[in-house]
């Protein structure tokens, strides 16, 4: 096969070599795949990749006019096809220019809204350049400027919305940024003197170099099992860490996940959750290339609908508070027309009767259908714990519908409910991948420990942390910190969160304590504790609170002696408005209780994060 895709004239005997072995061992990898006798691998592929960049030069030779994307470059447009030969020849010119400034097996950052030019990108820095670090595009300039650093930036190409922000950080120069690439900025404003540079020339400028014979990336060597993306697991200050993933992990996650869900060629994914996502960017944008699919750019939040009806995607992967929103509105306008009952009736003679083949819901629920275009099959929920009785209401519509569970560290899927056979479970988070393994450490008298992994998917490490990755990587195994349960058939159920982590309801991470070093940098807070109020529902976003205790003395110093609680507690809200003017909307602190006891700490005098009095005034 890399023959046909390369030309082994300029590429030495080792490396070719090297190649031939990691084709060997990914063909190993997909029989044993495909000889599993796990009854929940249904669905069989022969497909075998080593990388990500040869799955795309693979697909390119046999489907190359084959739509890969598809966007709206214009609001008012219709959709565009690219191609996947198009996209190839693209992605070479793209890597050929980073080359030549330069930037040979450096890290560069990628930013910005779903789009083509994210994932070309993407592609063409791990097909041949250096390490691809996306950054989260709601993150401030001052939690940017820190990654930056941290993740030796010594590129970044960005979209408008943070161009401005990049050129700051370059200019400081406390970090290794050389250029800022932007995507929005037009070849006429841009400035190669001071590294300002637009991606659509710098691309143009790659493809006069190809045409003109230049191989150097095209010819690039690249190894499936070294280093080739770095994904921060939050933008935070001392506690953000940099997961190492290699094309290993990525090419073998797909492969797993398709042996539970079909997935068919020709198949259309729509990319709705933000593309830096490892889940976004696994499961929608590298499974969609591994299938000889299509992926779709949804334009926005509030274009959903329209753009799903257009595009008519057959997956739909989102997050539970996507699928939610949908769902409440559906029953609104149900209920508003009196129809509940006789849907639900409908509902319940479709369950007995898709045992023998026929689905009379259907016909009935077609308008409600058509919400999510004419053709899904499978919607897939990941992110965060899915509400039951919304899997049960799309699986009543006569969808595959499927909730997955994973980490960035797992790149990121490990259990996934198979969608057909009778073996869905919509309480569980899925069934164990059948090349993963899983362990409940430590688990009590209920069978219930920290859920653990072990798997070609799982992380390299985490960069330049070895101390986190010792902590996390335990003798092969990943401690996810997560709480949970197998039973015998290893169907995975999760009954706590992560120790530190708050898992919001549309699927993001916030990390305690980054909020906390913040609050703690304001004289009038001498303890706190961050965590998120599950209460709340899981529709809106789960709130995130604190509990605290006031420093007396600052205070007295700034309201008198006599102050009152009222006017405290403005002191300590203003405090807290300070510090989320620098955050995301996700992260933002929505409630603040001040108590004036003592906390329940350790003996280290660490405040007992799972100690419910801890959360009261």
């Amino acid at each position: 096969m890399w023959d046909q895709l390369t030309n082994p004239e300029n590429q030495s005997s080792e490396y070719l070599a090297v190649k031939a072995r990691e084709m060997e061992e990914m063909e190993r990898f997909m029989e044993e795949l495909n000889g599993s006798p796990d009854p929940c691998v249904l669905y069989r592929w022969r497909d075998a990749v080593t990388d990500i960049r040869q799955m795309l030069q693979k697909r390119a030779t046999t489907d190359g006019d084959r739509t890969l994307f598809l966007q709206k470059f214009r609001r008012n447009e219709p959709f565009r096809s690219i191609t996947y030969r198009q996209v190839l020849e693209d992605v070479n010119a793209l890597g050929t220019a980073l080359l030549g400034l330069g930037l040979k097996d450096r890290n560069i950052g990628v930013i910005g809204r779903n789009c083509y030019q994210w994932a070309e990108t993407y592609l063409a820095v791990v097909g041949g350049v250096g390490v691809i670090v996306p950054l989260d595009k709601e993150l401030h300039e001052g939690e940017l400027h820190q990654l930056s650093g941290k993740g030796d930036l010594a590129a970044v190409v960005t979209d408008s919305k943070h161009f401005d922000d990049f050129i700051q950080i370059k200019d400081s120069g406390d970090t290794d940024i050389r250029y800022v690439i932007g995507i929005d900025l037009a070849p006429e404003d841009e400035d190669p003197d001071k590294g300002i540079l637009s991606w659509e020339k710098l691309r143009e400028t790659g493809r006069r170099m190809t045409e003109s014979g230049v191989r150097d990336y095209i010819d690039a060597e690249v190894y499936n099992d070294r280093l080739a993306i770095i994904l921060f697991t939050s933008g935070t200050t001392g506690v953000s860490k940099g997961v190492m993933l290699c094309h290993k992990n990525i090419i073998t996650d797909v492969m797993m996940a398709q042996t539970f869900i079909q997935v068919e060629k020709g198949d259309i994914f729509f990319s709705l959750l933000p593309i830096h996502h490892t889940n976004e960017c696994t499961c929608s944008f590298i499974e969609s290339i591994y299938c000889t699919g299509s992926l779709a750019f949804c334009q926005g939040l509030k274009y959903i609908v329209s753009d799903l009806q257009e595009v008519e995607p057959t997956l739909l992967l989102a997050v539970p508070l996507v699928f939610e929103k949908i769902y409440s509105k559906i029953i609104r306008e149900v209920r508003k027309k009196g129809k509940e009952k006789s849907l639900k009736a409908v509902f319940a003679v479709s369950r007995v009767t898709r045992k023998v083949g026929l689905d009379p819901s259907k016909l009935v629920t077609k308008q409600i259908r058509a919400t999510f275009g004419s053709k899904l099959r499978t919607p897939i929920v990941g992110g965060a714990a899915a509400d039951v009785k919304v899997l049960d209401f799309l699986t009543d519509l006569g969808y595959r519908a499927v909730q997955g569970y994973g980490l960035t560290e797992t790149s990121p899927m490990v259990t996934l409910n198979p969608d057909a056979g009778g073996h869905t479970r919509n309480e569980s988070i899925g069934h164990v991948f059948p090349m993963d393994q899983c362990m409940i450490y430590e688990p009590n008298k209920e069978g219930v420990g920290e859920i653990c992994f072990k798997g070609p998917n799982i992380m390299l490490g985490y960069y330049k942390d070895p101390d986190a990755t010792a902590a996390a990587m335990v003798d092969g195994w990943f401690h996810t910190g997560d709480l949970g349960y197998m039973t015998d058939d290893n169907y995975v159920y999760i009954t706590g969160r992560k120790k530190n982590m708050i898992l919001t309801a549309n699927g993001e991470n916030v990390y305690p304590e980054e909020l906390e070093n913040y609050l703690l940098n304001s004289d009038y807070i001498e303890e706190c504790m961050v965590w998120g109020d599950e209460e709340a529902g899981t529709v809106n976003n789960n709130r995130i609170c604190v509990t605290l205790r006031t420093s007396q003395e600052n205070v007295e110093d700034k309201l008198g002696k006599d102050f009152t609680d009222e006017q405290e507690y403005a002191l300590i809200m203003g405090e807290v408005e300070e510090v989320n003017k620098k955050l995301p909307a996700f992260k933002k602190i929505n409630k603040v209780i001040i108590r004036k006891r003592p906390f329940d700490v350790t003996t280290a005098m660490k405040i007992r994060r799972f100690v419910k009095d801890n959360r009261r005034a």
